[in-house]
């Protein structure tokens, strides 16, 4: 009898064991994103914080257009299968098999149609940048989300860089403006920033919040240069690099000083606040946050476009917003 009772209580935790695994599923094998979450999660090394997440399976495409990323995806998809990953035909095999999504796929153009097989099947999901490659392409995703009900969430990993954090909570004072820098990198198949410059502009908005009402912009071949009027008073800038070294960071000004703004230090805290949203299924940015990026990027874009005039952000947002109507019903 004590022995039935103990083989009970033994096979009872491993059944509490097994339903505490979150299977995770990764669609897009064309970036070094889903080569480092796999590494953390399905590692030998794998931290004590990460024990109920796993990767079990992988949809790799991907981007058919862009080089730098179909190039990569045979030989990410060897790296994930030596780490237990099970490659599938397609995303809806994949849907069957996980808990929770991470959408990968290097091209934010492709997000809005993969992003729907995942809403329509009801899964949770992580959408690395950008959100979508133009801001009627996020308008859509975030619309989508809130039309089947699932928790989404979109950002660069230096938000959550922890003098970023510190700023962003006022540990250091008020914020009055911040300057920001990053690498930005042009694609031809995405609008200027929503390829690379989108992590310095969240980096902006991390330190400075939403608000941005104008915004104007002075480029050269080598630099372009944003300005951001808030509805506060406060001004914040971001300058996205194409020359020397690739380098993250800024100055935020306080009402104590100024601070400098946090570089960039790896993909485990954007991992870490990928898993506590899987968890709590409350999303650490806000659709408002995000669309207001997107928002900023477009105008500063039209900015570029019209040589430098300042661009309303209410005017560009709706513009998008009409726009993402019309990728609905062509989507649907």
């Amino acid at each position: 009898m004590q022995l039935k009772i103990i083989l009970s209580a033994i096979l009872s935790g491993l059944l509490l064991i097994a339903q505490a695994q979150v299977k995770i599923g990764i669609i897009g094998l064309d970036t070094s994103h889903a080569i480092a979450f796999t590494k953390f999660l399905n590692g030998e090394d794998k931290k004590e914080e990460f024990k109920e997440y796993t990767i079990v399976a992988a949809y790799p495409y991907g981007s058919k257009t862009i080089k730098s990323s179909y190039d990569r995806i045979p030989g990410y998809i060897e790296q994930v299968k030596e780490l237990g990953v099970e490659i599938t035909s397609s995303i809806a095999e994949l849907l069957d098999k996980v808990d929770c999504v991470m959408l990968e796929t290097n091209d934010g153009n492709l997000h809005l149609e993969q992003a729907y097989e995942v809403f329509k099947a009801g899964k949770i999901m992580f959408i690395d940048k950008p959100l979508g490659a133009t801001l009627a392409q996020s308008i859509a995703i975030y619309q989508l989300a809130r039309e089947h009900n699932v928790p989404i969430f979109s950002s660069s990993a230096l938000r959550f860089v922890p003098q970023n954090q510190k700023l962003r909570n006022g540990e250091y004072g008020k914020i009055l403006g911040a300057d920001c820098y990053s690498p930005s990198t042009r694609e031809i198949s995405h609008p200027d920033f929503g390829w690379y410059g989108i992590h310095g502009v969240e980096t902006l908005y991390t330190i400075m919040g939403t608000g941005c009402v104008e915004v104007n912009r002075m480029s050269s071949e080598g630099t372009d240069v944003v300005v951001g009027l808030w509805n506060d008073g406060r001004i914040g800038t971001f300058r996205g690099r194409r020359t020397g070294k690739s380098i993250y960071g800024g100055t935020a000004f306080t009402d104590k000083g100024a601070e400098p703004v946090g570089p960039y230090q790896g993909y485990e805290v954007l991992l870490t606040e990928i898993l506590k949203f899987f968890k709590t299924r409350v999303a650490p940015v806000s659709e408002a946050e995000t669309l207001e990026i997107f928002t900023f990027m477009e105008a500063s874009n039209e900015s570029k476009r019209q040589e430098g005039k300042i661009i309303l952000m209410e005017d560009t947002y709706r513009k998008g917003l009409k726009e993402a109507k019309q990728l609905l019903q062509e989507l649907k």
